[in-house]
């Protein structure tokens, strides 16, 4: 079982910035690929961004490229997302999520998942 956390979630007025960091913990492997899903009220989850252990394939929603970057802490069983920019329809329900896989992490459809952290963005 892995246990992963979020947190850094709040409300920030449009043009903002928030950071999200999730720690995992448990039987977690350390080549694990992590990333970010997201879901607004009433809608699918939906991929943010991913990367593998190692930081050399990443990928970004095209709606926010140019605005987030994923990133991983140097014990590799943390990852972090940067908001810069936030726009209105950011607000969700933000996902950390782990698996061996990058594809699997990328399709927000299975692997481990976190609680969640609000991400609330006012116009």
């Amino acid at each position: 079982q892995v246990q992963l956390v979020e947190s850094g979630g709040g409300l920030v007025q449009a043009g903002g910035s928030l950071r999200l960091s999730c720690a995992a913990s448990g039987r977690t492997s350390s080549d694990y690929a992590m990333g970010w899903c997201r879901q607004a009220p009433g809608k699918e989850r939906e991929f943010v961004a991913t990367t593998n252990w190692s930081g050399d394939n990443i990928n970004y929603a095209d709606s926010v490229k140019g605005r987030f970057t994923i990133s991983r802490g140097n014990a590799k069983n943390t990852v972090y997302l940067q908001m810069n920019n936030l726009k209105p329809e950011d607000t969700a329900v933000y996902y950390c999520v782990a698996h061996g896989s990058v594809a699997v992490v990328t399709g927000c459809r299975a692997g481990y998942w976190g609680q969640g952290t609000q991400v609330t963005v006012s116009s």
